[in-house]
């Protein structure tokens, strides 16, 4: 095995691993915020207690995610070094403002939310946990700003003296066409994942015996988190359209590659929504097909026609001077992605998207006018909406990147030209087993606690002091609320 591809496997463990976490922090600060913002209007008990038991548990996810957050960052000087260069003038705008406006805002709030339930007006002390989602949102859209900069380039120039990217156009990046269309498909990704959360822990805590008492909060969070789930799933469904047909025009070959489509379908493109063929793609040997379908993702129109692999290939040789005979660059020795991974991370990511969506829709049914759904439906679904959501987000993410592949940065950069060239395999071996290792203690830490605090279930009601506008007495001390 070569340091490229130990590089990377690690990068790919660690970049998945750590997204597990981030959906889930940008959905729950939106939920925390409107449930305390609920509790404010109403005067609903619930809520408040809602509110404190959730911000546990996205106490515990934003720990974890700030840690393997950082260890993120270090590969890109551990293993990737000449991508950092190359890169590094176009990436150096969007990831410092990253780091020092939205994690400062987050974290600043997040911290005045923590220690001031009994500091701050209670309006006030609401507003800190929505500028702390408004933190998320912004170091989202500077992130994906950087990630669909790879996938689109624009706004830079190629300097040949130093063999770097160089930023021309700061606004061009930030508004990317695959920027705009990608930034809402995650976000309504991500408050997908925090409505199954929320929908999943509360179905679970309104199945035991030991919070019998509390099962019509419980029963009021499950419906919250449901509507929030198919609300959240129509706004993926959509965006992800836009993506889609956005993809097919800057990065036809990941279209194609999808589908598994070889040859150029001039019109009606089917989608395959199940392929049984050889391991490589190439040869069909079963398909459950929907006509025309792919033409309508790609293009928008059922007669649209989507380019084939090889045909992009040879354009794609021709372009950029590829050896097609060459076994350097990708499995195939040319400018293809890995067929079955992009075929079927696609097919995963869609069809775990429908079932949470559906399944909110079916619990929304179940549980309409005070209706109690059977333990049998309340639990599988209750467990497996979560899992779903969480595994549709990080198949997104695989298509994503592994269909850009042998790009790096698209057009321009290859991944095997981005790996450190003064990294040896025993080193890169070395960092591969270690913080793999460590992201498998850090993974049984995260079970560990969130089991132990959603067991605990909401804590009773405690109203918290009524401070007015004034604040509170100077010299009363801070209060760690958990």
């Amino acid at each position: 095995m070569e340091v490229l591809d130990i590089a990377r496997w690690q990068f790919g463990i660690i970049t998945v691993y750590h997204f597990l976490f981030v959906p889930l922090t940008i959905g729950l600060t939106a939920v925390i915020a409107g449930l305390e913002t609920a509790w404010l209007r109403t005067g609903n008990q619930d809520y408040l207690r809602l509110t404190k038991f959730f911000a546990k548990l996205f106490l515990i996810n934003f720990a974890i995610g700030v840690v393997t957050g950082i260890v993120q960052e270090f590969q890109f000087g551990m293993n990737w070094s000449d991508y950092s260069r190359f890169v590094g003038d176009v990436f150096g705008a969007p990831l410092a403002i990253e780091g020092l406006l939205a994690f400062f805002l987050e974290s600043t709030f997040l911290g005045l939310w923590i220690f001031g339930w009994d500091k701050l007006p209670r309006g006030l002390h609401a507003a800190c946990m929505w500028l702390v989602h408004l933190g998320t949102l912004a170091s989202s859209w500077f992130i994906l700003a950087a990630n669909s900069w790879m996938q689109h380039p624009v706004g830079h120039r190629f300097n040949p003296e130093s063999g770097r990217a160089e930023l021309t156009d700061f606004w061009a990046v930030m508004f990317n066409k695959v920027q705009v269309v990608t930034f809402p498909h995650v976000i309504f990704a991500a408050y997908m994942t925090a409505g199954t959360f929320l929908l999943g822990v509360s179905a679970y805590l309104y199945m035991k015996r030991t919070h019998a008492d509390d099962r019509p909060m419980y029963h009021r969070a499950i419906r919250i988190g449901a509507v929030i789930t198919l609300l959240a799933g129509i706004g993926v469904a959509v965006t992800g359209d836009l993506q889609g047909k956005v993809m097919t025009e800057v990065q036809p070959m990941k279209m194609a590659a999808a589908e598994g489509l070889y040859e150029t379908s001039e019109g009606c493109a089917p989608f395959s929504v199940l392929t049984i063929g050889t391991p490589d793609g190439q040869h069909e040997k079963f398909a459950l097909t929907v006509p025309c379908l792919l033409s309508f993702l790609g293009t928008g129109s059922f007669d649209g026609t989507v380019e084939g692999i090889n045909p992009l290939r040879e354009q794609y040789v021709e372009e950029y001077g590829q050896d097609p005979t060459s076994t350097t660059w990708t499995e195939s020795g040319d400018y293809t992605p890995v067929i079955p991974v992009t075929y079927w991370s696609f097919r995963f990511m869609m069809g775990l998207g429908m079932f949470a969506a559906a399944g909110a829709a079916l619990i929304l049914w179940l549980t309409r006018g005070g209706r109690t759904p059977g333990v049998r439906w309340l639990g599988v679904l209750g467990l497996s909406l979560p899992i779903a959501t969480t595994l549709a987000s990080s198949w997104g993410w695989i298509f994503t990147e592994m269909g850009r592949q042998p790009w790096v940065v698209f057009g321009l950069m290859t991944t095997e030209s981005a790996v450190s060239p003064g990294v040896s395999v025993f080193e890169a071996a070395t960092s591969l087993v270690v913080l793999t290792s460590l992201y498998a203690v850090l993974a049984v830490v995260e079970v560990k606690l969130l089991v132990t605090y959603v067991n605990k279930g909401a804590a009773p009601f405690v109203e918290p002091p009524d401070v007015g506008v004034g604040g509170a007495d100077e010299d009363q001390p801070l209060t760690f609320a958990y």
